[in-house]
C-alpha cells in the first residue's frame, strides 16, 4: 500500500492519518518520543504492509509480473494500489476525493514536527493533496516510479520492471475492493486486541 491507501484504512478506523504516513518514515520499534495515537499509526501501517505482502492477491500479482521484475513488483505493485483506488474512489468514500486529500494533506501539515522527528520532511497542505491526486494519473505514476528509482543503486531494474504497471493496475482493480476490506477487517482485529508488537504469521491469523 502507497499513501493514498494507508490513509484510507487510517480513516476508516478511526486511527492517525500523520502516522499512516509516518509509518514509511519513522525507522526502529522505539515510538516513545510520538503521541500515542501517531505510535499507534506507525504500527498499524507496518502491520498492514506485512499483511498486504501475505495477501494472495498480492501474491497472484507478483507472481503474474513479467519475468525479470518480479523482485521489484511489491514496490510497484504499492503504487498501482493508489492508482486503482483513485480509479474507483466513489466506490470506496461518499466523501469526494479532492476533499479527502485535503483534509489528509492537512492533517500532515500538523504533523511536520513528528516527519521532521524522524528524519523527514515537512510538507504543506497543498503539496501533499496534490501529490496524493497525482496518483489517479499515469504521469503521477510514473514520476513516483522515477523518484522511487532514483533512491536505488542501480534504477534501470526497477524502471525496466515499471513497463508491466498499467496492466498490473487493470488487473488488481477488480479485487481492490476484497484486499481493501481485508486489510480492514485485519486493522479493526489488531486495533482491538491493542495492536500488539507480535506480528502473525500469516493473514489468516487476524482475518
Amino acid at each position: 500500500m502507497n499513501f493514498l491507501a494507508h490513509l484510507w484504512l487510517a480513516d476508516q478506523t478511526g486511527t492517525s492519518l500523520a502516522g499512516s504516513v509516518l509509518g514509511d518514515v519513522v525507522h526502529g520499534a522505539e515510538l516513545s518520543a510520538y503521541p500515542l495515537e501517531i505510535a499507534e499509526g506507525i504500527r498499524l501501517h507496518r502491520r498492514i504492509d506485512a499483511l498486504t505482502d501475505q495477501h494472495p492477491r498480492s501474491l497472484a500479482l507478483r507472481a503474474a509480473w513479467p519475468d525479470g521484475g518480479r523482485r521489484y513488483a511489491g514496490i510497484l505493485l504499492d503504487l498501482v494500489a493508489d492508482y486503482a483506488l483513485v480509479q474507483d474512489w466513489s466506490h470506496y468514500s461518499n466523501e469526494p476525493l479532492a476533499a479527502f486529500c485535503d483534509r489528509a494533506g492537512q492533517a500532515i501539515e500538523d504533523a511536520s514536527a513528528w516527519f521532521l522527528l524522524a528524519g523527514g520532511r515537512s510538507s504543506s497542505a497543498a503539496g501533499f493533496a496534490a501529490l496524493l491526486r497525482s496518483y489517479g494519473e499515469p504521469a503521477g505514476i510514473d514520476l513516483a516510479i522515477r523518484r522511487t528509482a532514483a533512491r536505488l543503486r542501480k534504477p534501470e531494474p526497477l524502471l525496466a520492471a515499471a513497463a508491466h504497471w498499467p496492466a498490473a493496475a487493470e488487473a488488481l482493480r477488480p479485487h481492490l475492493a476484497e484486499l481493501l476490506a481485508d486489510l480492514r477487517q485485519s486493522a479493526l482485529q489488531l486495533l482491538a486486541q491493542g495492536l500488539r508488537e507480535s506480528r502473525p504469521s500469516s493473514l489468516e491469523t487476524v482475518v
